[in-house]
């Protein structure tokens, strides 16, 4: 292939989602998006990101007299310094540098620019935060008060929290499921069955669809009075549900089952079954598989969570550390004896 030849199809669609809102949408940044929806099968909310991020930066550019595919490092650096000053959190930084790294590797491998500015630029440092999660007994809580519910949205949150926490299901997999999947599934109402669902990248994957799971199905699909093609379908029945609008189901569920909304969401949802699976010793590669992680160092995220755990229980029900804390409580002018604690290596 000669140097600057496409390695798709000249004439690939780009999503019109993408094109949405950019009629004169710079020639080099449309060529990167249909790259990334040709040659990585990337999702539209995917396609969205990328150009946002690298919108942002091309109006930072033009502010400066410069257009997008002729930046220079120093120029990028202004701008990764200008996101600090707006106040974008370390990891929106890295977002945004990654967008503008892979831009200019494109830009390279084409030859449209002889260099990559990015090459020299690092990243902001990211601080490790570990995913959130429900203890099981919330789970329980929620999916009581789904069921407590009257009508159509109790049907909808029944199946939606029976999906996500059976299933580990990512939101975007979860809405976009057809309502074709449920008989494809062979689901007899209290069958277990499993799903085939497309993921990240467009990867497939096949998920276990629990008898809890397939009944609550069973009956929203049957209390529906206009047929969708969507198994979670929305106001307008040819469409399906927003994420907007299934999160604030989620969260109505919450505040019923009398927890904090705030802490609920769909990949919530998510992190609660990869913990409480690997709590119960599923191992790494079956969880990853079932997560339709790419990469296992993804997956390993979940082990410090398990850790973390351990040591809250280790804390609160080992003999030695019950003993220190009702000694301390006892006598309080004794030296206080530090409670038992693991720590991680």
């Amino acid at each position: 292939m000669e140097r600057g030849q496409r390695p798709w199809s000249f004439h690939y669609a780009l999503p019109e989602v993408a094109r949405r809102g950019f009629p004169g949408m710079n020639r080099h940044l449309e060529g990167f998006l249909e790259m990334l929806a040709a040659e990585r099968a990337a999702a539209a909310n995917t396609l969205l990101a990328y150009r946002a991020d690298l919108e942002d930066f091309a109006a930072f550019a033009a502010g400066r007299g410069k257009n997008l595919a002729a930046a220079d490092a120093a120029l990028l650096r202004a701008y990764l310094e200008s996101l600090a000053k707006r106040g974008f959190a370390a990891r929106s930084q890295a977002r945004k540098l990654s967008a503008l790294r892979q831009f200019h590797r494109f830009l390279l491998r084409e030859g449209h620019r002889p260099d990559d500015p990015s090459a020299a630029l690092d990243a902001p440092r990211l601080g490790k935060t570990l995913p959130k999660f429900l203890a099981e007994e919330e789970i329980t809580a929620l999916l009581e008060a789904a069921a407590s519910r009257a009508g159509r949205p109790g049907l909808v949150a029944t199946a939606a929290l029976e999906m996500l926490y059976a299933s580990g299901l990512r939101v975007s997999e979860l809405l976009a499921l057809p309502r074709s999947a449920l008989t494809q599934a062979n689901v007899t109402g209290a069958g277990v069955a499993a799903l085939l669902v497309r993921g990240k990248g467009g990867r497939e994957r096949i998920v276990p669809l629990s008898s809890a799971a397939a009944a609550a199905l069973t009956r929203l699909v049957a209390a529906e009075k206009t047929p969708s093609p969507w198994l979670f379908a929305g106001r307008d029945r040819r469409r399906r549900m927003t994420r907007q609008g299934l999160a604030l189901l989620l969260k109505e569920t919450a505040l019923a089952a009398g927890l904090d909304p705030a802490l609920l969401s769909p990949h919530v949802l998510r992190h609660s079954f990869a913990t409480h699976l690997l709590a119960r010793g599923a191992d790494l590669r079956s969880l990853q598989a079932l997560l339709g992680h790419a990469s296992i160092a993804t997956t390993e995220i979940y082990t410090h969570l398990t850790a973390e755990r351990l040591r809250e229980v280790l804390e609160r029900h080992h003999p030695l550390a019950r003993k220190n804390e009702g000694a301390t409580c006892a006598n309080t002018t004794r030296a206080h004896v530090p409670r038992a604690r693991v720590t991680r290596k």
